[in-house]
């Protein structure tokens, strides 16, 4: 919020970390052959740098993060356009009606938003038309990182048929294979780097330390962004997809509504709409109804 081009360094410093931690605690300070071919690795990880850039570079074009969220909620809509094209599977009418819903509430929540964009705008005439084709060029930025996700999911699930389900692995190469990259983001990223040192000094609760709040917030990310695509890598090798899908809904859900009420982000009447359709949609999807039938008759008999 303070700096929304900061987007370089916070990724920087999760793949870091992440990788540090691989390195030592997985690949066994480079001892250990991966199970899966390093040129496989190399395809998956030109994809995984190239959407985290992308998706960075959006927030910097006037995309607000709610909308961002929402957008990239979408997830399941490009997995299934991109599995009918590549991988030529055919879908049942409940299927296509939650993603029929799902880009329903992707389209109203956008429009809104480009309303929001175009109003703003108008306030100052000769920034107008500028502020609003930056904030086109996110929602481009958006859609390209969104199939490209697809695709490198679609890759990724090839590969484990192949090869096996190994998280810890593909964890570590997805994060340690890309950071020679990040030097063509070295400028940007030194940048932010004298900016956090510039905020105001905080003192960290019990440890004492103090240091600049910019820093104190990216240890944090740091830390919460490993807890979690750990739990997602675990996830996919020891739940169903179903599981894996609507836990990672539910979590994008928490952090739209926290992110509206505690950032006090702008949203309308028509972006709960449209919000509400995306995550209908997304349940519908998943067919989570389907799994608690039987486990709440399950329960009903038990009490009975």
């Amino acid at each position: 919020r303070q700096f929304p081009g900061c987007g370089n360094i916070v990724t920087f410093s999760q793949f870091l970390f992440i990788a540090v931690e691989g390195f030592i605690f997985e690949a066994n300070f480079g001892r250990k052959r991966p199970a899966i071919p390093i040129r496989n690795y190399f395809i998956m990880v030109a994809m995984f740098f190239t959407v985290s850039v992308v998706n960075n570079y959006a927030l910097n074009l006037n995309i607000a993060m709610p909308l961002h969220m929402i957008f990239r909620s979408g997830s399941l809509i490009a997995s299934m356009a991109l599995g009918i094209i590549i991988l030529k599977k055919r879908y049942s009418v409940s299927k296509y009606t939650s993603i029929a819903l799902v880009s329903l509430g992707i389209f109203t929540c956008t429009f809104m938003s480009a309303k929001q964009v175009a109003s703003d705008s108008s306030l100052n005439q000769e920034d107008g038309p500028q502020v609003f084709f930056w904030w086109l060029l996110g929602i481009a930025a958006l859609t390209f990182a969104l199939l490209m996700s697809a695709r490198m999911g679609i890759f990724q699930e090839t590969l484990y048929q192949r090869f096996g389900k190994h998280s810890k692995e593909a964890l570590f190469y997805n994060h340690a294979l890309p950071l020679p990259g990040f030097l063509l983001l070295a400028p940007n990223i030194y940048h932010h780097a004298v900016l956090f040192n510039q905020s105001e000094l905080f003192q960290v609760p019990v440890i004492g330390l103090t240091l600049p709040i910019m820093w104190f917030y990216l240890l944090m990310n740091v830390i919460t962004q490993y807890v979690c695509i750990r739990g997602v890598f675990i996830l996919t090798t020891e739940c169903t997809s179903l599981t894996v899908t609507l836990v990672v809904t539910l979590r994008k859900f928490v952090s739209l509504i926290f992110s509206i009420l505690y950032f006090r982000n702008p949203f309308t009447g028509w972006h709960w709409l449209g919000t509400a359709f995306v995550f209908v949609g997304t349940l519908m999807y998943t067919e989570v109804w389907n799994s608690l039938g039987p486990f709440l008759r399950r329960r009903r008999r038990k009490e009975e």
